[in-house]
C-alpha cells in the first residue's frame, strides 16, 4: 500500500491507575501513582513521575530534568512550566492557560496539547515524536535545531514560528494558522496547504533572492 504523507502522530491516552494517592511535590522525588495539587512554586526538577496527575494552580513548576511517564494535567494555570531536558513519554495537557512552557533539549515521546492557550512554546533542541496540538492558542512557537517526527497542528493559532536549524520528518502544520514564520527555508519536511504557501510566496521569493515586483 502506498505511504500516507505526512504520517499522523501516534497518541494514546496515559495510563492511570483507578486509584491514586495524594502526595506533595518535592526535588527528585519517585512519585508512582500520584496526585499532586502544585501551587506557588513547586519544585520536581529531577523527579520519576510515573501513572500521575498533576493540578496546577502555580507561578512555577520545575520539572527540569524529569522523567514523565503516563502522566496527566488537566486544566493548568502556571506562569512556568519548566520541561528543560526531560524525559517524556505519553503526557497529556487539556485546557488551561500557560504562560511559559519550556520544553528545550527534552526528549518527547507522545505528547498532547488540547484546548490549551500558551505565551511562549519552546522546543529548541528538543528531540520530539507523535506530538499532536489540537485547538491551541501559541503566541510564539520556537522550534530551532528541533527534531521533529510525526507532529500534527490541528485548528491552532500562532503570531511568530521559528524554525530555523529544524529537522522535520512528518511534521504536518497544514492546522496551523501562523502569522509569520522567521525562516520558511527551515521547513523542509514541513507539510503546508496550498494556501498557506500562497501566503508564504513572497517570503520564500526573497529567500531564494528572487524580486518580486509588478
Amino acid at each position: 500500500m502506498p505511504r500516507t504523507s505526512p504520517v499522523p502522530p501516534r497518541v494514546s491516552a496515559p495510563d492511570l491507575p483507578p486509584v491514586l494517592e495524594p502526595h506533595e511535590p518535592t526535588r527528585g522525588a519517585d512519585l508512582l501513582a500520584a496526585s499532586l495539587e502544585l501551587a506557588g512554586t513547586a519544585d520536581l526538577a529531577h523527579a520519576t513521575v510515573e501513572q500521575c496527575v498533576l493540578r496546577a494552580d502555580a507561578e512555577s513548576v520545575d520539572l527540569t530534568g524529569a522523567t514523565l511517564l503516563d502522566v496527566e494535567l488537566p486544566d493548568p494555570r502556571i506562569a512556568s512550566l519548566r520541561l528543560r531536558t526531560s524525559s517524556i513519554r505519553r503526557l497529556r495537557i487539556t485546557g488551561g492557560r500557560i504562560g511559559t512552557l519550556d520544553l528545550s533539549e527534552a526528549r518527547v515521546a507522545e505528547l498532547e496539547l488540547r484546548d490549551v492557550r500558551i505565551d511562549y512554546l519552546n522546543l529548541g533542541a528538543a528531540r520530539a515524536e507523535d506530538v499532536d496540538v489540537v485547538r491551541c492558542t501559541i503566541r510564539t512557537l520556537d522550534l530551532p535545531r528541533a527534531e521533529l517526527t510525526r507532529v500534527r497542528f490541528q485548528e491552532t493559532r500562532s503570531d511568530e514560528l521559528d524554525p530555523r536549524g529544524l529537522r522535520a520528518k512528518d511534521l504536518d502544520l497544514r492546522g496551523l494558522d501562523a502569522l509569520s514564520y522567521l525562516d520558511v527555508q527551515s521547513l523542509r519536511g514541513a507539510t503546508l496547504s496550498s494556501l498557506q504557501v500562497q501566503q508564504l510566496a513572497a517570503v520564500m521569493a526573497a529567500g531564494l533572492g528572487i524580486l518580486v515586483t509588478d
